[in-house]
This record gives C-alpha cells, structure tokens and sequence, in this order.
C-alpha cells in the first residue's frame, strides 16, 4: 500500500506537466568536489541545459534503441509510467540515462510519465523514495502498471542492454 501512495503522488507530480521543459523539479545542490550532485525530482531539460552534464548531450548521440523495445513502448505507452533513479555524479548513469532516453524518442512515449530522481551519493533522494523502493545501485529503472512496480533493470541488467529489457517488461503487460 506504501509503494502504490508513493508511486500515484510520483506519477501526480509527474503529470502535472506535458513537457520536460516545464515539468516540476524539486531538487537541491549537494557540496561535491569531484561532479555537480543534484539530489530530488528532475528532468531531461534540466541535464540538457546545464554544463556541468555535457555527458548526457554527448552519450545521446552513440547508439541505437532497440527496435523491439520502441515497439513495446509505443504500444503500451498509456499502460504504464517509470520511475528512473540516478546519480549526476555516476559514471554508469551518465551512460545509461542517455539510452533510455534514446528510446523513449524514438517510441515517442511522454516524457510527462517519466519520473527522473537523482540520487546524491550515499544513493539517498527525497522523501526517502529511494528505500522505499529498495534502491541499492544506480541507476535503476522501475517500470509501473496500475502504480504496481512489474519490472526493474538496475544498472546494465543482464544483458547489458536496458532498453531492450525495458522492452521485455514492457511487452509483460497484458
């Protein structure tokens, strides 16, 4: 019961908007010496239009989505919300947040349904969302149906390819 409240005010506050430039954020700076951490609900505009994370513009142009997955998304899209966790400050999220978002241009899937939370690094974020979803590495992708979690790809998953197993839990859905 705790996780579907949580997940319907995350999905709430996500939806408030329909668009990554205007979409709520809520988030703090933490005192860092090595990267800029930013901890709380952000989005894709706000990795895009600040310096300090000219990773994510550089990583979106390398590779391709899976073709299944785009698929799956489009197919689905009404069907489901996710919940992505990460660290501005993570080598493996500066990697992979770019693929995901990869997919989610080329599926076309509301960014509106996408709740993107960074993590400072003792992987904690606000309103303690990351242990209530047992969140332990990042980044960690949470696929939700009817604000149940169905699925979840931490860092590369298992074959080292999230988009394509996003796309697997995705296709779940019935």
């Amino acid at each position: 019961m705790k996780y579907m409240f949580t997940s319907i005010i995350i999905v709430a506050l996500a939806a408030c908007n329909t668009t990554h430039q205007t979409q709520k954020t809520e988030f703090t700076l933490i005192p860092d010496t090595k990267a800029k951490v930013l901890k709380g609900i952000i989005n894709r505009s706000v990795l895009e239009n600040d310096t300090s994370f000219a990773w994510f513009t550089e990583n979106m142009k390398w590779g391709q989505a899976d073709t299944s997955a785009v698929t799956a998304f489009r197919r689905h899209a009404k069907d489901f919300t996710v919940i992505v966790f990460g660290g501005t400050w993570c080598e493996d999220t500066h990697n992979l947040w770019p693929v995901f978002y990869r997919l989610v241009e080329k599926s076309g899937y509301p960014e509106k349904k996408i709740t993107l939370l960074a993590v400072d690094r003792k992987k904690q974020t606000i309103n303690n969302l990351s242990q209530q979803y047992h969140v332990t590495n990042v980044p960690t992708f949470i696929v939700l149906h009817d604000s149940k979690e169905i699925g979840r790809v931490v860092e590369y998953g298992k074959y080292n390819a999230i988009d394509k197993e996003l796309g697997e839990i995705v296709n779940s859905i019935h």
